[in-house]
């Protein structure tokens, strides 16, 4: 019995969990939008922001036809992903909030927003943003509520286009 209970391995959520991004290009019209994601889906639902959704694709396209609809908005959009469609629109807005309530998700969001706001990519003009939000917590609501105190002109979910 001794034996048995040295050999048995224990498993910590981590061995659940693909970090293994790609820095993967996407062109939406004239834009080139690189960007760390998964190329495909993790088994755990709740990290499905880890790769670019087809809804995102779509809406990227119709974003980079119709830009001049975005010039100088403040967006926010909820569950952000790998956030592709924040930084697409961070080049046509002035504010862009991207938003996520998965910690795992949120790390490769905040890569991407670091990715895209360094002073070596001069694509992005808008302010880029992330913050933690999970649809319903008022807590959470109330610190976006305060800290953008002078709200959206857009608010952006791609869940329904898929």
């Amino acid at each position: 019995m001794e034996r048995e209970e040295e050999d048995m391995v224990c498993l910590d959520e981590s061995f659940f969990i693909d970090d293994n991004y790609q820095l993967t290009t996407f062109t939406f019209g004239s834009q080139v939008i690189e960007l760390f994601c998964l190329h495909s889906a993790s088994t755990d639902f709740d990290l499905t922001g880890q790769l670019v959704w087809p809804g995102a694709m779509l809406l990227n396209d119709y974003i980079s036809k119709n830009a001049e609809l975005l010039q100088g908005c403040s967006v926010i959009e909820l569950g952000s992903g790998v956030g592709i469609t924040g930084i697409l629109c961070s080049r046509f807005c002035c504010q862009v909030v991207l938003t996520d309530h998965n910690e795992e998700v949120l790390k490769i969001l905040k890569k991407n927003v670091e990715f895209h706001s360094s002073s070596q990519n001069d694509n992005c003009c808008a302010g880029l943003a992330t913050e933690k939000l999970e649809w319903g917590n008022s807590e959470q609501i109330c610190h976006i509520s305060e800290k953008y105190s002078k709200g959206f002109d857009l608010i952006l979910e791609l869940t329904f286009i898929s």
